[in-house]
């Protein structure tokens, strides 16, 4: 009887160091989850880029939009935004019913905080001959490592490649097949428009170069969704990987809820920041969620979700140790930024 006593004190002691440690652990959860900064837009916009005058490409409805913010060798700001809706190069039709007009117009300030950058022309445009859609030209994003500056650009249906030395001029750099691709995204339906693999942004994790970018899903039929490629030499890019599946905003299109992923490594949190937008204008989303993976925040999954965002397209810059976030105008009429705090 003795021996069956202390076998079932034993079990209790046993027992209540494993509620001690199942307490201690979601203590240790809750205070992880108490540690996940949100994003904050922290003061006043200024305005850096408005509508460009295109004189014979000019139209009432052409809007800049998804665009790339980089500092150029010679200490100048550079802005590039995607121009769409204009007169530019009709193109040619992917379809019977569609035709595209867009190239990548530029700015450029003297420094960060200056408003209303001198606007710089036409900076970049399709090449038919090797193999982009005329008039297809789509976000760039530039990627500076050691001394080139590395462009990555859509050219309608591919994610594209260029370098320069001192980040105004730019080069496409050709592969094995003559051309700047790298490489394109599932399509569906046999309609080649949907292939469209588009917005990128470069995080570079080690040796490893990640590439995130939006484009449209086998399933379900008509829906967008946020993807990610990495390479070790920025030619040779993996399989492709789902890495977020957001549901629409306010009635808007399925097919654009994943658009302009810019994504953020926080160091001290070992937490990787996915910023997706989901409409643009007037009622103007972006959902950023929180992930420790940085290959995957959540697909139909709202677990990994932080906050909303009353923006559109943004751009993380981080100058002098502080983040800035670059977005379009409300009314699609211009670029502004603003100072961008971690509470």
């Amino acid at each position: 009887m003795e021996l069956v006593h202390r076998k079932m004190k034993l079990k209790g002691v046993e027992n209540n160091c494993l509620l001690l440690i199942f307490f201690l652990i979601s203590i240790g959860l809750g205070a992880q989850s108490d540690k996940v900064p949100i994003p904050v837009l922290d003061g006043e916009w200024w305005q850096i880029a408005s509508t460009p005058d295109l004189g014979e490409y000019n139209t009432k409805e052409q809007q800049p939009v998804d665009f790339g913010i980089w500092k150029a060798k010679d200490g100048t700001w550079q802005l590039w935004s995607c121009i769409r809706n204009s007169n530019f190069a009709p193109g040619t039709p992917l379809s019977s019913e569609y035709s595209t007009t867009r190239f990548l117009y530029g700015w450029e300030g003297k420094s960060l905080f200056e408003k209303d950058w001198k606007p710089q022309g036409i900076k970049w445009t399709a090449e038919p001959s090797l193999g982009e859609t005329p008039g297809g030209m789509q976000a760039p994003y530039v990627f500076k490592e050691d001394n080139f500056y590395y462009l990555f650009y859509g050219d309608w249906q591919r994610i594209s490649l260029a370098k320069s030395l001192d980040g105004k001029n730019f080069e496409r750099v050709l592969g094995g097949n003559g051309q700047p691709d790298l490489f394109a995204e599932y399509g569906y339906g046999g309609n080649t428009f949907y292939t469209q693999a588009r917005d990128p942004m470069v995080v570079k994790k080690g040796n490893t170069y990640y590439c995130y970018y939006t484009s449209h899903a086998d399933e379900p039929i008509n829906d967008g969704a946020a993807f990610a490629r990495t390479s070790v030499n920025m030619r040779d890019w993996s399989e492709s990987v789902m890495i977020s599946h957001t549901p629409a905003h306010k009635g808007s299109d399925p097919r654009f809820s994943d658009e302009c992923p810019q994504v953020v490594y926080l160091k001290e949190y070992n937490l990787y920041y996915l910023f997706v937008t989901q409409q643009y204008g007037k009622d103007s989303q972006t959902t950023v969620y929180a992930s420790q993976n940085p290959l995957y925040f959540g697909v139909d999954d709202d677990s990994r979700k932080v906050c909303t965002l009353p923006i559109a397209a943004p751009e993380i810059i981080i100058e002098d140790g502080q983040y800035y976030l670059a977005a379009l105008n409300p009314e699609l009429n211009g670029v502004r930024i603003i100072k961008l705090k971690w509470e």
